[in-house]
């Protein structure tokens, strides 16, 4: 079995930054292509950020610039979102995802950007 465990969510001021953790273990058979969405209250699930197991990173447009994708050098399977500037709008509920052929959720982190 997979677990995916998220954490490093909370409460901050517009302008500010957060960094987000995702641990995946258990039966991974490679470095694995990882993910993180989020969806806020009463919206869809989006994507917004992707790194490959060759470390090619993608984002959202909502999000470039911004925030930054990066897996951990000794646990390939651990990656984080580091997120500057934030806004009110990027307030929602993060999960990170990885898919190798079954997909795999965690719980999720709640993210609040309020003055």
């Amino acid at each position: 079995q997979v677990q995916v465990v998220e954490s490093g969510g909370g409460l901050v001021q517009p302008g500010g930054s957060l960094r987000l953790s995702c641990a995946a273990s258990g039966s991974i058979p490679l470095v694995v292509t990882m993910r993180w969405y989020r969806q806020g209250l009463g919206k869809e699930r989006e994507l917004v950020a992707t790194i490959t197991g060759a470390r090619t990173t993608t984002y959202a447009d909502s999000v470039k610039g911004r925030f930054t994708i990066s897996r951990d050098n000794a646990n390939k399977n651990t990656v984080y979102l580091q997120m500057n500037s934030l806004k009110l709008e990027d307030t929602a509920r993060y999960y990170c995802n990885l898919a190798f052929g079954p997909s795999y959720w965690g719980q999720g982190t709640q993210v609040t950007v309020s003055s």
